[in-house]
């Protein structure tokens, strides 16, 4: 077995440079892609344009505006309670694991549709596969377990009729299966990424989603604003993040040849020793520990192949280099 990343990095992570928003907002472009947002700028505490991230209408025009000026969807809409996700965050996840592929596809990151990812709980916005697919050209296949999320994403895709042959939703009908029912008999991914759900419980979901908009507004808020924060399956689930993982760990061992690259967002740095054993149990061949971070807040990803160093370099011969 090859040696393993097990150390988080001591140095910051920074937002990666190939990440297209790793500026401030230029607003006037954004306001161009959705007029509605103009309406709802205003000057920060430093004098500079900004939106109130406390109000979940001005949020989901932000995300409007960064997904039609920088990712050519003219159409995006999510339903009412559902997460909105930071685009900038979710656009590092796509370029840091990129970097990971380029490592092990002789020095160049693997692009276009024949390139397949799995996301595992796409959600009802759609944002990983239309950040990968209009980064590197990835085709996507989108999992989740929520029937509104895929109807959603389905009509986020006729809406963007470019998206249709690049991205396939597809409903996972049992809650605890991850990889099972979604994946078909002998067909091959080239990556899985995932933002599993972070809380433990409801009530921990509540709470984090209380204290993260006192902090937005500045003073402490009792009540959650309905349409901020997300679905249950989106926020928590039983365990939270470090059994969601472990969970995903395990049965990624049934589909060890199925996949080259697993991997996951691990939000929580305590988390990551729990996780390092997992993947121990399950003997994977090798995984990696990759740090990001955008402003004060840091996360990383853990990412773990079962292919040895003969299986990668068929995998990547067959299905990364151009003829």
């Amino acid at each position: 077995m090859s040696k393993k990343t097990k150390v988080q990095p001591k140095e910051k992570a920074r937002i990666h440079p190939r990440n297209q928003h790793k500026e401030r907002y230029d607003f006037s472009l954004l306001i161009q892609a959705c007029p509605e947002l103009e309406s709802l700028i205003k000057l920060n505490i430093n004098g500079d344009e900004s939106i109130d991230f406390a109000n979940p209408l001005a949020v989901k025009l932000l995300n409007k505006a960064l997904l039609k000026q920088y990712y050519d969807v003219t159409d995006w809409e999510i339903p009412e309670d559902y997460l909105c996700p930071p685009i900038p965050g979710r656009a590092d996840y796509i370029h840091h694991i990129a970097d990971l592929l380029r490592i092990y596809n002789y020095g160049k990151i693997p692009t276009g549709s024949n390139f397949k990812c799995l996301d595992i709980g796409v959600g009802a916005n759609c944002v990983y596969p239309i950040i990968g697919n209009k980064e590197y050209g990835w085709s996507f296949i989108g999992s989740d377990i929520d029937i509104l999320s895929i109807e959603n994403v389905t009509n986020i895709l006729t809406s963007n009729p470019h998206l249709n042959p690049v991205i396939e939703v597809r409903l996972q009908e049992n809650p605890k299966d991850l990889f099972t029912g979604i994946l078909k008999e002998d067909e091959r991914v080239d990556l899985s990424i995932c933002n599993p759900p972070f809380h433990a419980s409801k009530a921990d979901a509540e709470a984090g989603t209380l204290r993260k908009l006192s902090n937005l507004n500045q003073k402490v808020v009792k009540k959650i604003n309905l349409n901020f924060g997300g679905q249950n399956g989106e926020l928590w689930c039983e365990g939270g993040e470090e059994r969601f993982v472990r969970n995903m760990i395990r049965q990624s061992r049934q589909y060890r040849d199925s996949c080259f690259w697993f991997s996951t967002l691990i939000s929580k740095q305590s988390n990551l020793d729990s996780v390092y054993d997992a993947l121990e149990i399950a003997e994977v061949f090798e995984y990696k520990t990759l740090p990001m971070g955008q402003g004060n807040k840091t996360s990383r990803i853990v990412a773990w192949t079962f292919l040895d160093k003969e299986q990668q370099k068929e995998w990547k011969n067959s299905r990364w280099v151009e003829k």
